[in-house]
């Protein structure tokens, strides 16, 4: 139960409250419950557009956006906006982008890339509650909370004394596979749906993840962050353009 208390209060504002000090090994475990809490996010995003009922669509879905940033405290997003300036100001370096991915304050690539994401994701969900798929709620959050346990699973962590570090020390690999595995079945089980969410969150994590190797040799914190606002927003995008 303690590894997912501790997914769930570091993926979420949830007013989550540890029995003491994690042990490195609960952190390490903490990563296989990262889908689960991803499920948790979607029903409890499905849920809010039940109760929004009949709301305008463009409404309904700055709502859940709204709501679907404040619950993940906008961790994510603030990866996605050191990653976005520190790719750019880096200019190849590996050294020189990991100090910039340190520094607190955002520049215009940062903000840029943010309103870009956030108005693809708006405007997916929006032409998605149109098409009457509100069963992405559910499986977005999902697939993109899965796409940081394999990129955790399949890349090196570079940054030594990191919030990642004891989570890339101790997951235990071979249950990770395992959760993995179980994640995909249940895509192909849904249908095409599942396929598409399946088929853009692995193409968008390996072009990810190879970027990641080829400039920095592996991840941090700041990019797993990054990598799941890019999957679930090609996720989206993709289901839109298809539904």
């Amino acid at each position: 139960m303690q590894p997912f208390l501790i997914a769930l209060q570091f993926l979420t504002c949830l007013p989550v409250r540890l029995r003491g000090m994690p042990e490195p090994q609960q952190i390490g475990r903490s990563l296989l419950y990262y889908p689960l809490v991803g499920l948790l996010l979607g029903g409890m995003l499905c849920l809010l557009g039940v109760a929004l009922g009949n709301a305008a669509p463009p409404l309904k879905a700055a709502l859940l956006l709204a709501a679907w940033v404040w619950l993940t405290g906008a961790l994510h997003l603030d990866g996605l906006a050191d990653s976005a300036d520190a790719w750019l100001g880096g200019f190849g370096d590996r050294e020189r982008t990991l100090a910039i991915m340190k520094d607190p304050c955002s520049g215009p690539v940062a903000v840029a890339v943010l309103v870009l994401v956030l108005l693809l994701k708006f405007v997916a969900l929006w032409t998605l509650l149109e098409q009457g798929n509100p069963w992405v709620l559910l499986a977005v959050p999902l697939v993109g909370r899965s796409a940081m346990l394999g990129l955790f699973l399949t890349t090196p962590y570079v940054r030594p004394g990191g919030l990642g570090q004891a989570l890339a020390q101790h997951m235990p690999r071979s249950e990770a596979r395992v959760v993995l595995g179980l994640i995909v079945l249940g895509g192909v089980l849904m249908g095409a749906g599942g396929w598409v969410a399946l088929a853009v969150a692995a193409c968008v994590g390996l072009l990810v993840r190879r970027a990641l190797v080829q400039r920095l040799g592996g991840t941090t914190g700041d990019t797993a962050g990054a990598l799941l606002e890019l999957v679930e927003c090609a996720v989206l995008v993709g289901l839109a353009l298809l539904g």
